[in-house]
């Protein structure tokens, strides 16, 4: 089983069907072969080997996909790296992932000449930049000279590791999970099956193609030769027509980027009605911006839950209104538990920690045994999310155990309290975390992104929230007005650095 001979079935059978679109670039997919064929070929020139870890720092762009698919065509280990990493974190990764060879962007190549001394591993030639920079080889000049010819097959097993997709790090040091060919065979078969893809569909991304959610459309895209359109960097308003002049039928997005999409200015359902699945992945999706975005795609909703290491829940279009409040239930062949503090299985209502096995669970964090013993226990996946099934067996997420907030001995989830800001007028998104305090231990503190043209006073949506939350101990304590959150790669909000900005803006206060 090998991911790579997806493009070389539709490049026979379906050589003239438009296969990619980035800004101004068409591919059919017999163009796209011959672009894949020669990357392929020049990195086997190159010395690069079955095995061997290719790391791409790359922003959105067609050379980004054009590596997805020459690594897979020749069983090299691609290592998606976001081109936002500097110095020390950048090091980091490239050394524990073993990388031989780089492809970035020009962005990253200062960044690279800083650290190339501590990277004994990747030779001065293998470091390889789309766009010019002196010291560097040069992506086009690379490809320029290679044959356009299928290079020599390669015997890959679906064992045989993919890629190596690191974790955003917001819980912790970032660590490397490992996809088989054949797990990612399970995302092309599962997900278009969930999705109801057909090779009509026209996918499109946009949101960074090195965030793991990234391959829950564009891996069934490649199975069933969809037209994948890759918007370079996210734009609501230019997403929006995109999507009307393209026809796109499918796609995926952080709720931050649906938020946008809300308000921005040119926002009409006849400009959408081409989608059939717009589907929330990355992070919790407030039932208020549900709401709104339910009445533009009645019919099109979808939420998914999942984690990068392999188990997944999808609220399905069919069941979003009635189960709004849900993530929906495990994908077929997948089994989920909601279990205690002593690992025992609790009954339907009750609220525990979220564990789940199925044909996505990685084989194991690289190099990190310790680490994966710790998240696999007997086939199961720990997830250290806290939820409750319902009677009918759907998932509704509480929050991440280690975003839970113990403030006098109670336990208290930020998610709770941000279904209620999130209503107030004037808020556009919000994050709720907790920060040392004397006498609680920790209190609420909300940070808010507020509307265009929305005004409140700190003070006075504190007041207007701790009028409305359920208990006592939800009340917040402070409330911070934001521009914009840290977000990672995925575009998850760092609650981290939000509560260590506090930290340091109280002390120098």
């Amino acid at each position: 089983m090998n991911v790579g001979s997806l493009l070389t079935w539709h490049a026979r059978f379906r050589p003239d069907y438009p296969a990619m679109v980035c800004g101004d670039e068409r591919f059919t997919f017999a163009e796209l072969e011959t672009k894949v064929h020669k990357l392929a070929n020049a990195l086997v020139r190159l010395g690069l080997k079955k095995g061997d870890r290719l790391a791409i720092v790359l922003p959105n762009c067609p050379e980004l996909l054009h590596a997805y698919r020459a690594a897979a065509l020749l069983g090299i280990v691609s290592v998606p790296l976001s081109p936002l990493l500097r110095g020390s974190g950048l090091v980091s990764l490239l050394s524990d992932a073993e990388c031989v060879a780089v492809i970035a962007s020009p962005s990253i190549g200062e960044a690279l000449d800083e650290v190339r001394s501590q990277l004994p591993s990747i030779a001065h030639d293998r470091y390889i930049l789309v766009g010019d920079r002196p010291g560097f080889r040069s992506y086009a000049d690379l490809v320029a000279r290679a044959s356009e010819r299928a290079p020599e097959p390669v015997d890959i097993d679906g064992s045989d590791i993919y890629n190596i997709v690191y974790s955003s790090g917001t819980t912790g040091s970032p660590k490397g999970i490992v996809h088989t060919h054949q797990i990612r065979g399970a995302y092309c078969t599962m997900f278009a099956g969930s999705f109801r893809l057909t090779p009509e569909s026209v996918v499109m991304h946009a949101g960074s193609l090195v965030f793991n959610g990234a391959f829950v459309t564009l891996m069934p895209a490649w199975y069933l030769g969809c037209t994948y359109i890759l918007q370079q960097k996210f734009d609501a308003a230019e997403f929006i027509e995109i999507v009307a002049r393209e026809n796109v039928t499918h796609v995926m997005m952080v709720p931050s980027q649906i938020v946008a999409v809300m308000n921005a200015p040119n926002i009409s359902a006849d400009k959408l009605k081409s989608l059939r699945m717009l589907c929330s992945v990355g992070a919790p999706w407030h039932r208020e911006h549900k709401e709104r975005m339910l009445a533009i795609l009645p019919d099109s909703l979808y939420e998914l839950y999942g984690l990068t290491e392999g188990f997944i829940t999808i609220l399905d279009s069919r069941d979003f209104a009635r189960k709004i409040d849900s993530v929906g239930s495990p994908i077929p062949f997948s089994e989920m538990r909601i279990v205690g503090d002593d690992g025992l299985d609790l009954p339907a209502g009750e609220t525990g920690e979220i564990v789940g096995r199925g044909p996505m669970l990685m084989p194991g964090y690289y190099k990190r045994p310790d680490l994966t013993n710790e998240a696999i226990v007997d086939g199961w996946l720990h997830t250290g999310d806290v939820g409750f099934a319902d009677n009918d067996g759907f998932l509704h997420l509480v929050d991440r155990k280690k975003d839970m907030i113990i403030s006098g001995g109670v336990n208290v989830f930020p998610k709770d309290i941000e279904e209620i800001i999130v209503q107030h007028p004037a808020v556009r998104e919000v994050a709720v975390y907790g920060v040392p305090d004397d006498k609680w231990g920790e209190c609420p503190v909300a940070a808010v992104i507020l509307t265009r043209g929305g005004e409140v006073e700190p003070e006075e949506l504190r007041l207007w929230t701790n009028a409305r939350v359920a208990a006592r101990y939800q009340q917040i304590h402070d409330v911070v007005i934001a521009d914009d959150f840290p977000r990672s790669t995925a575009g998850k909000t760092l609650k981290r650095i939000l509560r260590e900005t506090h930290a340091r803006s109280t002390v120098t206060t």
